[in-house]
């Protein structure tokens, strides 16, 4: 463990002056409040494309001073991007997946930087069949990105999206399996969501909006014919909910779902007849949520219709409105259902209670007996079923790929702050598990080295917040640690404690890590999430900064070594917490941050801006407007001290536009008191998600584990 001097900590080049954004006052008027935005102009890339030279000239402008506050780490960043990547296996390969008569796989090769997709047909030992070789797809190409992997039935052709812009927009190409040739019809302007109707000749494809990119229609495609010609199934209506067109498990149906944070609405085909109209499973109601899978003679549905935690639900094949719903595992306070696996003879059920995930496997193929689980009452279960239970205090186990309908083996995968990715194979009749790979760690790795631990921090309003940490052998409760505090907390997003092998380089340099599951997530069920966004936005950031102060009052942390990390929504966070608390926080990491919440909500041609109403409010409503900006990091800027910031965007970002960090990252500069520093670094060829390739992305950790040793004065 390498030692930590606080007196070589914060050694920035001094003598640097950051760069200072032009000012060109912009009036924004609403419900009677006038705003005044300095920084309006930085939009101009997203109106007008290249020809906005200001903007790209103030973003190059902003990198060079990262390089330049930076340049004293420069071997350092080196040395962790290849510690890090050390411990990747280059030469590497997934567990097969058994579908059709094919086992699928991919695999990676030493010094590449994308994957080979292969099958191999009825036994593994059978010659290789080489689908895509994405390595050298991506050839020439800063970013490539491949998605929505689909197979004809007949196991003939491929279907697949790909993006080279980094914004999400997916062309799909069609390959022929048997002679390895790529047609020259292509379906532009797609989320890359596809799926086969049973004829292996038609495509079912979701297409975006290009300017919006919200996924506006469902069209029907039939190969060898003009993709203008395309039929439209299904179009949405509400920009408030995003569509998406999948098949079941079985085979037998094709699904539209069309689906928002309040309601949603599926439609349905039998798969063998895909010219036929689409019929509406039930329509959609306010406030009421369901989604379906097909089994045999029935559908099976997960909805949260008078269950807040949901419950499953069933119907018969000819009679889906909910009169004919019958209930089939009731809602409980206690337990959120959140997902459910359909197999020829079993449900798999996903369960979280006290904020971890359960698998509830339950027979409904006359198998062979297994115990009862009591049902809500203490009744016991009239099926057959067992919970596959998990035994460290934090951890995320889920459903893997199961595309055999007709496995008596669920494939699952498993992780914990100090287990390795590992996949498993379980018997649901036998009971018997089997480990078929765990992530290799290259160079060794010792679970016995790290300990991990679960808390309960107390909010502001007494409820209990829980928190997952996780530190190397050796680590003392005094109060001298360094601790990074990581969150999200929007969209009922749970955040899980998982395995990353390059946190191993901030554990070993003495750094504590922490997950604080905080309102906004679903960790502790659907309540802890709707007490976390429109109105109640605030309780997010007030658990994190209660999360934060509990840390220090037990000794994890100290004054001064205490570091708050997220990205996205969970970058909101982070300015949110900036402006609340900044005495709290040595330094902040916000990565790819919504940090402009009133402006972005209030244009709607930002893409996906209408999607997130039902998250954020819709600001054009006085006290959606209001409450907003009372939050907002942008908005609440002041002149006061602030922490040392890092702030990571890319500039062609679909989900938070660069302008949102960078004119944050303006007004900060303008307007903080102190003498910390605040950098932006923008990733010119990037987007939401990042590099695309296996390693590029290590360089941005490097970045950030750099940074925060800065700050602890740790250099080796």
């Amino acid at each position: 463990m390498t030692t930590i001097s606080q007196s070589n900590a914060g050694k920035w080049p001094r003598t640097i002056d950051p760069p200072l954004a032009d000012i060109h006052p912009h009036e924004r008027t609403i419900h009677g409040d006038t705003v005044i935005d300095n920084y309006y102009w930085m939009i101009d890339y997203f109106k007008k494309g290249p020809e906005s030279a200001a903007v790209i000239g103030y973003l190059e402008k902003e990198n060079a001073y990262v390089e330049t506050m930076m340049s004293g780490t420069k071997e350092f960043r080196e040395k962790l991007f290849r510690e890090m990547k050390a411990r990747i296996k280059e030469k590497d390969e997934s567990v097969p997946v058994f579908r059709n008569g094919y086992f699928y796989y991919t695999r990676s090769e030493e010094g590449q930087q994308y994957y080979k997709y292969c099958r191999k047909k009825q036994t593994l030992e059978a010659p290789e069949e080489m689908l895509l070789d994405v390595d050298e797809m991506a050839k020439g190409h800063p970013y490539y990105s491949v998605t929505g992997f689909k197979i004809s039935e007949d196991n003939n052709l491929l279907a697949f999206g790909v993006d080279t812009v980094s914004r999400r927009q997916y062309i799909i190409h069609i390959k022929d399996l048997t002679t390895g040739e790529i047609f020259k019809e292509t379906i532009p302007s797609t989320s890359g969501n596809l799926v086969w109707a049973n004829d292996n000749r038609t495509i079912f494809y979701t297409q975006n909006n290009p300017v919006t990119l919200l996924t506006e229609k469902i069209r029907r495609h039939r190969l060898g014919t003009d993709v203008g010609e395309d039929i439209t199934v299904y179009e949405e209506t509400d920009n408030t909910n995003y569509i998406g067109v999948r098949k079941s498990k079985s085979g037998k149906v094709i699904f539209i779902s069309s689906s928002g944070t309040l309601s949603s609405e599926t439609r349905w085909i039998d798969a063998g007849q895909p010219e036929a109209e689409f019929a509406i499973f039930q329509s959609r109601g306010k406030e009421i949520l369901y989604q379906v899978d097909h089994q045999k003679d029935k559908f099976y549905i997960v909805t949260n219709w008078e269950a807040k935690n949901f419950r499953l639900m069933e119907s018969p094949l000819d009679k889906t409105g909910r009169d004919d719903w019958k209930e089939v595992i009731p809602h409980r306070t206690d337990v959120l259902l959140e997902d459910l696996e359909v197999f020829a003879d079993w449900l798999v059920i996903t369960e979280r209670k006290n904020g971890l995930i359960h698998l509830r496997i339950r027979n409904v193929g006359g198998g062979a007996a297994s115990a009862n689980v009591p049902e809500q009452g203490g009744q016991p279960a009239s099926f057959e079923e067992h919970y596959l239970d998990f035994g460290e205090p934090a951890y995320m186990a889920s459903t893997g790929a199961n595309p055999d309908y007709n496995s008596q083996t669920l494939r699952y995968g498993y992780t914990s702050l100090t287990t390795p990715s590992s996949t498993y194979d379980y018997g649901m009749e036998t009971k018997e598990k089997k480990l078929l790979k765990q992530q290799e760690v290259v160079g060794g790795y010792d679970p016995q080295d790290y300990t991990s631990e679960r808390l309960y921090a107390t909010a502001k309003d007494g409820v209990s917040v829980p928190i997952s940490l996780v530190y190397r052998k050796g680590f003392k409760k005094d109060g001298a640690s360094p601790l990074l505090l990581y969150a999200y907390g929007s969209y009922g997003h749970s955040m899980d404690a998982t395995f990353s092998s390059s946190r191993l380089s901030l554990l070993d340099r003495g750094f504590v890590f922490a997950i604080a599951h905080i309102r906004g997530g679903q960790e502790m069920g659907r309540t802890w999430y709707e007490d976390g966004k429109m109105l109640k936005k605030k309780n997010t950031f007030q658990d994190f900064i209660d999360c934060g102060e509990y840390l220090l009052a037990q000794g994890y942390t100290g004054k001064g070594h205490l570091y708050a990390q997220g990205g996205s929504a969970g970058g909101l966070l982070m300015g949110a917490v900036a402006n609340m608390r900044p005495d709290l926080w040595q330094g902040l990491v916000a990565q790819v941050p919504f940090v402009d919440v009133v402006n972005t909500m209030l244009d709607e041609s930002i893409p996906l801006t209408t999607n997130e109403y039902d998250e954020w409010g819709n600001p054009q409503n006085a006290d959606a407007y209001a409450y907003m900006k009372s939050y907002s990091p942008y908005e609440n800027v002041e002149v006061k001290d602030y922490p040392n910031i890092l702030v990571t965007t890319g500039l062609h970002d679909s989900q938070v536009q660069y302008f949102e960090p960078a004119k944050w990252v303006a007004k900060l500069r303008a307007l903080k008191t102190d003498q910390n520093v605040v950098l932006l670094q923008t990733e010119m060829n990037y987007g939401h998600g990042g590099a695309s390739g296996r390693f590029d992305y290590l360089k941005d950790i490097a970045l950030v584990y750099a940074f925060l040793f800065l700050l602890e004065g740790i250099n080796e």
